[in-house]
């Protein structure tokens, strides 16, 4: 599969006594959309996206802006939108990704894609520029990557928005809405895993108790046919072999078998 590599902006910060800070402040901004079920979230820099791209939800949906370096904005769905416990196989997996995708509102989108422009050096700069977006999980980081570098899993999941203008009004509206808070992504990520565990659980043991009915009400089923066909055995078997039904012909006709 292709790679495709999109760096982070963000100012390089080094030191031992940094590095602490780093793994503990990660300090993310946040901004509302026009449709309130949605919350919209990008790391303040390379270090804090890095973060991020290690405690994402299934609901996540990322975008950046094509082949420029820029933010890291999420889209973060509505609860339930993407779970996956009741999926079965990749393909059912596949299916919800995409289904997911395709349930963004078209003004949502423009939204996510103008304010990921305006958080771009390069592309803000610019007349237009493109805008990739893809679920979460079809992000992959290697460990060979720069910090806040990231490529695909599966093009066929990365949608491209060409030509995107900017949009002024709507900019300056999301921008009023930036809010920048201090956010434990990674506590987040353990209990919403645990949930979807308990559920997964729940739902495999449902699964096991239908398969176990099923199985039960076949063997039922089979045993009937059986029972059915021993009784039409028994009705048509003899038709027509005695005449009186008494014991003497009856033993005549064993003596005639024998």
């Amino acid at each position: 599969l292709k790679l495709c590599h999109f760096p982070c902006q963000g100012q390089e910060r080094t030191g031992n006594g940094v590095e602490g800070i780093r793994i503990s402040s990660r300090m993310v901004f946040f901004f509302e959309c026009s449709d309130p079920r949605y919350i919209v979230y990008m790391g303040k820099d390379k270090f804090e996206n890095e973060e991020l791209l290690k405690y994402g939800f299934p609901e996540d949906i990322w975008f950046h802006v094509d082949k420029l370096s820029s933010a890291h904005v999420y889209l973060r769905l509505p609860p339930g939108t993407v779970d996956l416990a009741n999926v079965k196989d990749k393909d059912a997996a596949k299916q919800k990704l995409m289904d997911a995708l395709a349930s963004v509102p078209e003004n949502i989108l423009n939204e996510m894609a103008q304010l990921t422009k305006a958080n771009s050096i390069e592309g803000c700069k610019a007349a237009e520029c493109d805008i990739v977006y893809t679920p979460f999980l079809n992000l992959k980081k290697e460990e060979r990557m720069d910090t806040g570098q990231v490529g695909f899993k599966d093009e066929a999941f990365r949608i491209l928005m060409r030509n995107v203008e900017k949009d002024k009004e709507m900019v300056k509206q999301l921008e009023k809405t930036r809010e920048e808070r201090r956010v434990d992504f990674k506590q987040e990520k353990e209990e919403r895993d645990v949930e979807e565990r308990a559920r997964r659980r729940k739902f495999i043991e449902e699964e096991k108790a239908k398969k176990k009915e099923e199985d039960k009400e076949r063997a039922l089923q089979k045993e009937l046919k059986s029972y059915s066909a021993l009784d039409g055995l028994e009705k048509t078997s003899n038709v027509g072999v005695t005449k009186t039904g008494t014991i003497e012909e009856c033993r005549d006709i064993e003596d005639d078998f024998m």
